[in-house]
Protein backbone atom coordinates (compact mmCIF):
# COMPACT_ATOMS: atom_id res chain seq x y z
CA UNK A 1 0.00 0.00 0.00
CA UNK A 2 0.98 3.63 -0.39
CA UNK A 3 2.68 5.58 2.35
CA UNK A 4 0.48 6.92 5.14
CA UNK A 5 -0.41 10.58 4.81
CA UNK A 6 -1.64 12.95 7.51
CA UNK A 7 -4.60 15.28 7.05
CA UNK A 8 -4.63 18.08 9.63
CA UNK A 9 -7.94 19.95 9.76
CA UNK A 10 -8.63 22.17 12.78
CA UNK A 11 -5.87 20.75 14.95
CA UNK A 12 -6.71 17.10 14.23
CA UNK A 13 -4.05 14.87 12.69
CA UNK A 14 -5.84 12.04 10.87
CA UNK A 15 -3.66 9.34 9.23
CA UNK A 16 -4.88 7.79 6.01
CA UNK A 17 -3.81 5.72 3.02
CA UNK A 18 -5.47 6.13 -0.38
CA UNK A 19 -4.75 3.71 -3.21
CA UNK A 20 -6.37 2.21 -6.29
CA UNK A 21 -9.17 3.10 -8.65
CA UNK A 22 -12.76 2.03 -8.94
CA UNK A 23 -15.62 1.91 -6.43
CA UNK A 24 -14.55 3.31 -3.07
CA UNK A 25 -14.10 1.22 0.07
CA UNK A 26 -13.15 2.93 3.34
CA UNK A 27 -11.93 0.84 6.28
CA UNK A 28 -11.01 1.77 9.86
CA UNK A 29 -9.02 -0.37 12.34
CA UNK A 30 -10.01 -1.74 15.72
CA UNK A 31 -9.38 0.37 18.81
CA UNK A 32 -5.80 0.66 19.95
CA UNK A 33 -4.46 -0.33 16.53
CA UNK A 34 -3.16 1.52 13.49
CA UNK A 35 -4.18 0.63 9.95
CA UNK A 36 -0.97 -1.36 9.37
CA UNK A 37 -2.53 -4.79 9.91
CA UNK A 38 -5.21 -4.03 7.30
CA UNK A 39 -2.67 -3.39 4.54
CA UNK A 40 -2.72 -6.92 3.08
CA UNK A 41 -6.51 -6.97 2.97
CA UNK A 42 -6.50 -3.52 1.39
CA UNK A 43 -3.94 -4.53 -1.25
CA UNK A 44 -6.07 -7.50 -2.25
CA UNK A 45 -9.11 -5.28 -2.69
CA UNK A 46 -7.07 -2.81 -4.74
CA UNK A 47 -6.07 -5.69 -7.02
CA UNK A 48 -9.78 -6.42 -7.39
CA UNK A 49 -10.27 -2.92 -8.84
CA UNK A 50 -11.44 -1.03 -5.77
CA UNK A 51 -10.22 2.28 -4.44
CA UNK A 52 -9.15 1.55 -0.87
CA UNK A 53 -8.91 4.22 1.81
CA UNK A 54 -7.62 3.22 5.25
CA UNK A 55 -8.31 5.83 7.94
CA UNK A 56 -6.77 5.74 11.40
CA UNK A 57 -7.79 7.58 14.54
CA UNK A 58 -7.13 11.26 15.08
CA UNK A 59 -4.38 12.59 17.32
CA UNK A 60 -3.22 16.14 18.07
CA UNK A 61 -1.74 17.99 15.11
CA UNK A 62 1.85 19.19 15.53
CA UNK A 63 0.83 22.85 15.59
CA UNK A 64 -2.00 22.23 18.07
CA UNK A 65 -0.86 19.52 20.51
CA UNK A 66 -3.94 19.74 22.76
CA UNK A 67 -6.65 19.87 20.10
CA UNK A 68 -7.44 16.14 20.00
CA UNK A 69 -7.52 15.79 23.79
CA UNK A 70 -10.88 17.52 24.15
CA UNK A 71 -14.03 15.46 24.67
CA UNK A 72 -15.17 13.69 21.53
CA UNK A 73 -18.04 11.43 20.55
CA UNK A 74 -18.53 8.74 17.94
CA UNK A 75 -20.11 11.44 15.79
CA UNK A 76 -16.83 13.39 15.85
CA UNK A 77 -14.84 10.33 14.76
CA UNK A 78 -17.35 9.72 11.96
CA UNK A 79 -16.90 13.34 10.88
CA UNK A 80 -13.14 12.74 10.69
CA UNK A 81 -13.82 10.09 8.06
CA UNK A 82 -16.07 12.43 6.09
CA UNK A 83 -13.42 15.15 6.24
CA UNK A 84 -10.81 12.79 4.79
CA UNK A 85 -13.24 11.72 2.05
CA UNK A 86 -13.81 15.39 1.19
CA UNK A 87 -10.07 16.04 1.15
CA UNK A 88 -9.39 13.24 -1.35
CA UNK A 89 -12.49 13.86 -3.47
CA UNK A 90 -14.35 10.67 -2.58
CA UNK A 91 -18.06 11.48 -2.75
CA UNK A 92 -19.37 8.10 -1.61
CA UNK A 93 -18.10 4.65 -0.66
CA UNK A 94 -18.69 1.43 1.15
CA UNK A 95 -17.76 2.36 4.71
CA UNK A 96 -16.52 -0.27 7.13
CA UNK A 97 -14.11 -1.31 9.77
CA UNK A 98 -12.90 -3.90 12.22
CA UNK A 99 -14.72 -3.95 15.58
CA UNK A 100 -14.48 -0.34 16.86
CA UNK A 101 -13.78 0.81 13.30
CA UNK A 102 -17.08 -0.77 12.31
CA UNK A 103 -18.82 1.15 15.09
CA UNK A 104 -17.54 4.38 13.55
CA UNK A 105 -18.85 3.18 10.19
CA UNK A 106 -22.28 2.52 11.69
CA UNK A 107 -22.32 6.01 13.21
CA UNK A 108 -21.34 7.54 9.88
CA UNK A 109 -24.11 5.63 8.10
CA UNK A 110 -26.64 7.24 10.42
CA UNK A 111 -25.13 10.73 10.32
CA UNK A 112 -24.22 10.89 6.61
CA UNK A 113 -26.41 8.33 4.87
CA UNK A 114 -26.00 10.05 1.50
CA UNK A 115 -22.25 9.32 1.52
CA UNK A 116 -22.63 5.59 2.25
CA UNK A 117 -23.25 2.93 -0.38
CA UNK A 118 -23.22 0.23 2.27
CA UNK A 119 -21.56 -0.82 5.53
CA UNK A 120 -18.86 -3.50 5.95
CA UNK A 121 -18.54 -4.78 9.51
CA UNK A 122 -15.52 -6.97 10.28
CA UNK A 123 -16.89 -8.25 13.55
CA UNK A 124 -19.82 -6.53 15.26
CA UNK A 125 -19.02 -4.58 18.40
CA UNK A 126 -21.53 -4.05 21.20
CA UNK A 127 -21.83 -1.16 23.62
CA UNK A 128 -20.31 -3.16 26.48
CA UNK A 129 -17.32 -4.46 24.51
CA UNK A 130 -13.90 -4.55 26.15
CA UNK A 131 -11.39 -2.32 24.33
CA UNK A 132 -9.56 -4.41 21.73
CA UNK A 133 -6.12 -3.28 22.88
CA UNK A 134 -6.79 -4.53 26.40
CA UNK A 135 -7.76 -7.99 25.20
CA UNK A 136 -4.97 -8.19 22.65
CA UNK A 137 -2.50 -7.73 25.48
CA UNK A 138 -3.66 -11.11 26.77
CA UNK A 139 -3.39 -12.84 23.40
CA UNK A 140 0.35 -13.37 23.19
CA UNK A 141 0.82 -15.33 19.98
CA UNK A 142 -1.39 -13.17 17.76
CA UNK A 143 -0.35 -9.96 19.47
CA UNK A 144 3.29 -10.68 18.65
CA UNK A 145 2.44 -11.16 14.97
CA UNK A 146 0.59 -7.84 14.81
CA UNK A 147 2.59 -5.92 17.39
CA UNK A 148 3.67 -3.44 14.70
CA UNK A 149 0.06 -2.26 14.49
CA UNK A 150 -0.36 -1.33 18.15
CA UNK A 151 -1.26 2.33 18.67
CA UNK A 152 -1.88 2.74 22.38
CA UNK A 153 -1.92 6.55 22.10
CA UNK A 154 -5.37 6.57 20.49
CA UNK A 155 -7.10 4.06 22.77
CA UNK A 156 -8.15 6.47 25.57
CA UNK A 157 -9.79 8.89 23.12
CA UNK A 158 -11.60 6.03 21.39
CA UNK A 159 -12.85 4.64 24.68
CA UNK A 160 -14.06 8.09 25.74
CA UNK A 161 -15.88 8.59 22.43
CA UNK A 162 -17.77 5.35 22.84
CA UNK A 163 -18.69 6.15 26.46
CA UNK A 164 -19.87 9.65 25.50
CA UNK A 165 -22.27 8.45 22.81
CA UNK A 166 -25.68 6.90 23.54
CA UNK A 167 -25.82 3.33 22.27
CA UNK A 168 -28.75 3.95 19.92
CA UNK A 169 -26.79 6.66 18.10
CA UNK A 170 -24.34 4.11 16.65
CA UNK A 171 -25.93 0.66 16.95
CA UNK A 172 -29.22 1.37 15.15
CA UNK A 173 -29.09 0.07 11.55
CA UNK A 174 -29.37 2.97 9.11
CA UNK A 175 -32.53 2.80 7.02
CA UNK A 176 -32.15 1.38 3.50
CA UNK A 177 -28.36 0.88 3.89
CA UNK A 178 -27.12 -2.67 3.10
CA UNK A 179 -24.75 -4.23 5.62
CA UNK A 180 -22.26 -7.06 5.16
CA UNK A 181 -21.04 -8.65 8.39
CA UNK A 182 -17.89 -10.76 8.20
CA UNK A 183 -17.13 -12.46 11.49
CA UNK A 184 -14.76 -15.11 12.81
CA UNK A 185 -16.08 -18.34 14.26
CA UNK A 186 -13.63 -18.24 17.20
CA UNK A 187 -13.80 -14.51 17.97
CA UNK A 188 -14.14 -13.96 21.72
CA UNK A 189 -14.18 -10.14 21.57
CA UNK A 190 -16.82 -9.61 18.89
CA UNK A 191 -18.45 -13.06 18.95
CA UNK A 192 -20.56 -14.38 16.06
CA UNK A 193 -23.78 -13.98 18.04
CA UNK A 194 -23.40 -10.20 17.69
CA UNK A 195 -23.67 -10.39 13.92
CA UNK A 196 -26.54 -12.82 14.09
CA UNK A 197 -28.48 -10.47 16.34
CA UNK A 198 -27.88 -7.57 13.96
CA UNK A 199 -29.13 -9.68 11.06
CA UNK A 200 -32.24 -10.63 13.07
CA UNK A 201 -32.89 -6.93 13.74
CA UNK A 202 -32.74 -6.01 10.04
CA UNK A 203 -32.96 -9.21 7.95
CA UNK A 204 -33.91 -7.29 4.83
CA UNK A 205 -30.52 -5.61 4.56
CA UNK A 206 -27.96 -7.43 6.76
CA UNK A 207 -25.96 -10.38 5.39
CA UNK A 208 -23.52 -12.47 7.45
CA UNK A 209 -20.44 -14.42 6.33
CA UNK A 210 -18.36 -16.55 8.71
CA UNK A 211 -14.58 -17.05 8.61
CA UNK A 212 -14.18 -20.51 10.08
CA UNK A 213 -11.33 -21.24 12.45
CA UNK A 214 -10.33 -17.59 12.82
CA UNK A 215 -10.13 -15.33 15.86
CA UNK A 216 -10.63 -11.65 16.49
CA UNK A 217 -7.73 -10.46 14.32
CA UNK A 218 -9.00 -12.27 11.23
CA UNK A 219 -8.74 -9.19 8.94
CA UNK A 220 -4.97 -9.56 9.35
CA UNK A 221 -4.54 -13.31 9.84
CA UNK A 222 -7.15 -14.34 7.25
CA UNK A 223 -6.90 -11.42 4.83
CA UNK A 224 -7.50 -13.55 1.74
CA UNK A 225 -10.74 -15.07 3.02
CA UNK A 226 -11.94 -11.66 4.19
CA UNK A 227 -11.11 -10.02 0.87
CA UNK A 228 -12.89 -12.75 -1.07
CA UNK A 229 -16.04 -12.31 1.04
CA UNK A 230 -16.04 -8.55 0.40
CA UNK A 231 -15.33 -8.94 -3.33
CA UNK A 232 -18.02 -11.58 -3.75
CA UNK A 233 -20.62 -9.45 -1.95
CA UNK A 234 -19.80 -6.22 -3.76
CA UNK A 235 -19.74 -7.94 -7.15
CA UNK A 236 -23.11 -9.53 -6.41
CA UNK A 237 -24.54 -6.29 -5.02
Amino acid sequence: MSQTRIFEPDGRAIPYVDEGNGPGVVLMPASGLSTAYLSTLASMLVEADHRLVLIGSRRPAAQSPDAADTAVSMHDLAQDVIDVMDEIGLSDAWIGGHAFGGSIARTLALDHTDRVNGVLLLGVETAGAVADAEVLALDGEVAEVLDFARDAQVAPLQRAAREATPEAEWTTPAAHVPVLVIQASDDRITPPVNGERLRDAAPDRVSVVSVDGAGHLFPGTHAGTTAWAIEDYLDWD
